[in-house]
């Protein structure tokens, strides 16, 4: 009967339930901007025209109506939010639609934490998309909390929200046909499977490619990305917190080349997110940088709905979801309202939603630390040199280099005058006393230690300092909060951000989590820090799946390599 009647609206011989008159629609299929009045069914667009007769009637006045934005690819967990004050933060900007895997959650608790995070989203105003985790954990080159093989990869394709594979980290092992790859790919055969692949080219990007694996989001070099464009590879233009991409990577999109791209931010802060905006940020950016709006606008919804085969999304059209967003002015993207599925959700920059904040007391008990000394921090000298990390600003890559440390009593100390830092990264699963040290240099602490639960993938204790005793009483605060971010200081604790769920999430409101995480990075300049975001530049040390050198619980990787570096 629904589709009756939508048809009966469509055809002018029913009222609307809503009618968006006076309107400038951007139709993102033929690239224009056409006046019209939009009449809505229940969740559902009737038609674009001179239709009068409606339930309610809203006169936009000549402002501009565009399709609700899609995230293509982004880490929820990433906001440090629960889902709920997420949604709060993203849909009065224009988000209407996230695509996630949501392998930060279930590195720490599997499946479990998966199903936590859709439980969650299901009550929300906002269409939720999974990508089921493909590399959990992202190498063996570290310690997880769990563990999905290719059945759990079978089972999580049965769920009704999973549209495909999230993104295939282990590119080694795709390239050599390592079994177990090659059973997640094969179960994934005729649905989308992400890729990430930083720095493939020539032969071995062909073997990726030959898998199946159709976008990838981790290109930081416009000929990088334009060699995946032409294997057939959709380019996922990426500008999150750590990860700023899109000022190289814009030159790409052509009229040739356009409806193979997509924005996406991977990992937003909540400070970037109630402040600076979610997609709608990276709309502005790409706008100001000279690109087209109404081609920006494409980007952000249809290239993306089309490419993950999301029925029914990404335009203004009749028989679509009447996910929409009214903007004063295309070039600015200011978002006024957002209605999703026929109903208004957002108003002047304000959630006209409210959502409980549940925690799963499974997921709250995720602090699992073999008890250690201050001494167990100690890096003993191996030699003349060692292997330095070094943080990249605005790029989650980082590169090596080789350093005469400075050693007192045979042991390796911080060098504050030359920013070499202490990293530390200490396993918090399975209690097996793992401990990762190295040196780190971008930090520019003065003083001081940060610490922090999110450590992109496994999500163990990460920690960067200028004396042992800071870094030590940091790490022994993340444990006691069950997993959260530190900022110390002659071994006291100066403040800290409490992430009860998982080690991973905050069941506190957005205003006071950004609040907190503000004060923590303020602190940390205050100590001398000399990155924007130094607790997200922190987060992704720990990931030994991006060029160049990493610092996991088992040691120093080279990520080139794929190995522990002896």
């Amino acid at each position: 009967m629904r589709r009756e009647r939508l048809i009966a609206v469509a055809r002018g011989d029913a009222p609307a339930d809503l009618l968006l008159a006076n309107a400038r629609v951007v139709n993102v299929f033929t690239a224009e901007v056409l006046p019209g009045n939009v009449a809505i069914s229940g969740e559902r667009i009737a038609g674009i025209g001179d239709y009068r007769d409606a339930a309610e009637v809203v006169d936009l006045k000549g402002r501009f109506l565009a399709p609700g934005l899609i995230d293509g690819h982004t880490h929820v967990e990433s906001s440090l939010l629960h889902p709920a004050e997420y949604a709060r933060a993203v849909v009065p900007r224009g988000t209407c639609g996230v695509v996630t895997d949501l392998h930060e959650i279930a590195n720490v608790a599997g499946l479990k934490g998966v199903r936590y995070m859709m439980d969650a989203f299901r009550r929300l105003p906002l269409d939720f998309y999974l990508m089921v985790p493909s590399c959990v954990p992202s190498s063996r080159l570290e310690t997880s909390g769990a563990t999905l093989d290719a059945d759990d990869v079978k089972r999580a394709l049965r769920w009704q929200e999973v549209i495909g594979l999230g993104e295939m980290m282990d590119f080694p092992g795709v390239i050599h046909g390592d079994p177990e790859v090659l059973k997640k790919l094969e179960a994934t055969r005729r649905r989308v499977i992400d890729g990430h692949a930083p720095g493939l080219k020539g032969k071995e990007l062909n073997a990726y490619l030959a898998a199946g694996i159709s976008s990838d989001h981790e290109s930081i070099a416009l000929e990088e990305a334009r060699e995946k464009l032409r294997g057939g590879m959709r380019i996922m233009i990426r500008e999150g917190s750590s990860e700023k991409n899109l000022k190289a990577l814009l030159p790409l999109v052509t009229d040739q080349t356009c409806r193979r791209c997509l924005f996406v931010v991977d990992d937003r802060t909540c400070a970037d997110l109630l402040r600076d905006g979610d997609i709608d940020a990276v709309l502005r950016k790409a706008i100001g940088l000279g690109l087209d709006p109404v081609r920006a606008v494409q980007l952000a919804t249809i290239n993306t709905a089309e490419y993950f085969k999301l029925d029914g999304v990404g335009a203004i059209a009749p028989g679509y979801l009447a996910n929409m967003v009214v903007i004063d002015d295309l070039r600015s993207f200011h978002v006024s309202a957002v209605f999703h599925r026929g109903r208004k959700v957002a108003e002047d920059g304000r959630a006209l939603f409210q959502a409980s904040r549940p925690i799963d007391k499974r997921l709250a008990d995720t602090m699992h630390i073999k008890p250690f000394r201050m001494e167990a921090l100690a890096l003993p000298a191996t030699g003349e040199t060692m292997p330095v990390i070094e943080v990249v600003l605005g790029q989650i890559v980082t590169r090596r280099f080789d350093a005469r440390p400075r050693i007192e009593n045979g042991l390796v100390v911080p060098d504050i005058e030359r920013d070499l830092l202490k990293l530390v990264v200490v396993e918090r699963h399975k209690a097996t006393g793992n401990i990762g040290r190295g040196l780190v240099k971008g930090f520019g602490l003065k003083a001081g230690a940060l610490a922090t639960s999110i450590a992109h993938d496994s999500h163990n204790i990460v920690a960067a300092g200028t004396t042992d005793r800071d870094i030590y009483s940091a790490v022994k605060q993340v444990e006691r909060m069950g997993g959260g971010l530190v900022v110390t200081r002659g071994g006291k604790v100066l403040d800290s951000l409490a992430l009860p769920i998982a080690g991973l999430l905050s069941d506190q409101p957005l205003e006071l989590v950004v609040s907190k995480l503000e004060r923590l990075e303020h602190l940390a300049r205050a100590l001398g820090g000399a990155l924007p975001s130094p607790f997200a530049a922190l987060s992704f040390l720990a990931l030994p799946v991006i060029p160049e050198l990493r610092l996991t619980d088992k040691g120093m990787v080279d990520v080139t390599e794929f190995k522990l570096i002896e």
